[in-house]
């Protein structure tokens, strides 16, 4: 198992604004201990990763790859409908959070894991899969460039997307993460075309099983996951 330091936190309904600041000032915070770790080996001050689990109220996020024209609201559409929109620094293109999801921002030294953040990124993945498949939901990986978590993605009819991901990384530490859809409410969805891929559905937990899911349940049961995939010791 891994001897790395992780810390685990679940901050649930926060706004966005507040926990991107969070996440930033522990990124910021880590990527400065590993610069000062660098120039004093004999001093060495060992960085902690940190896991984040939260929700947040109706946000539209557009990465620095993305096109706003993948946002169909307007200003005033956006403050109708009780929504925030940001342009952000991690990759992809746009997506929504909001209630109902389970949002994932690991802030991890990469130095302790592997220096491949599509293998990072691959590990979550399995994560969810695997606590997807403990309620009898079979999800999988679309091709290279569809990143995420998928339903039925090789029927081009059926496909939907059940998990987002867009990351962000520098000097091997990574922030943002993953949103899946638990009982979310898919309307907000209509508003943009999500990922910026305009031909494929988006799904959740609770329209997949037809009931509504405890996501204080999904929560422990991604945790133990997330742990068990990326060999670590015990969450802090």
């Amino acid at each position: 198992m891994n001897p790395h330091k992780v810390f685990f936190e679940d901050k649930s309904l926060v706004p966005y604004k507040e926990c991107w600041d969070y996440q930033l000032s522990h990124f910021h915070e880590m990527t400065e201990r590993k610069k000062w770790n660098k120039l004093n080996p004999q001093r060495e001050n060992p960085t902690e990763s940190r896991l984040i689990f939260c929700s947040h109220p109706h946000v539209y996020t557009l990465g620095k790859s993305g096109s706003e024209d993948n946002l169909l609201l307007t200003q005033s559409e956006l403050k109708f409908y009780g929504a925030e929109f940001y342009h952000i620094n991690r990759g992809g293109d746009i997506t929504y959070h909001g209630p109902g999801q389970i949002v994932g921002y690991p802030i991890f030294d990469l130095d302790f894991f592997f220096h491949d953040i599509h293998q990072f990124i691959d590990k979550l993945e399995d994560a969810i899969m695997a606590t997807l498949a403990l309620y009898g939901i079979d999800s999988g990986r679309g091709p290279r460039g569809f990143t995420g978590v998928w339903i039925d993605f090789d029927n081009p009819e059926k496909a939907r997307k059940i998990c987002a991901f867009g990351m962000h990384v520098s000097r091997w530490v990574t922030m943002h993460g993953f949103a899946l859809n638990v009982n979310t409410d898919l309307n907000y969805y209509k508003h943009i075309i999500p990922c910026g891929i305009d031909d494929k559905a988006v799904t959740s937990m609770q329209a997949e099983l037809g009931r509504q899911i405890d996501e204080e349940e999904v929560k422990s049961k991604l945790k133990a996951e997330i742990q068990k995939v990326l060999e670590i010791q015990s969450f802090l």
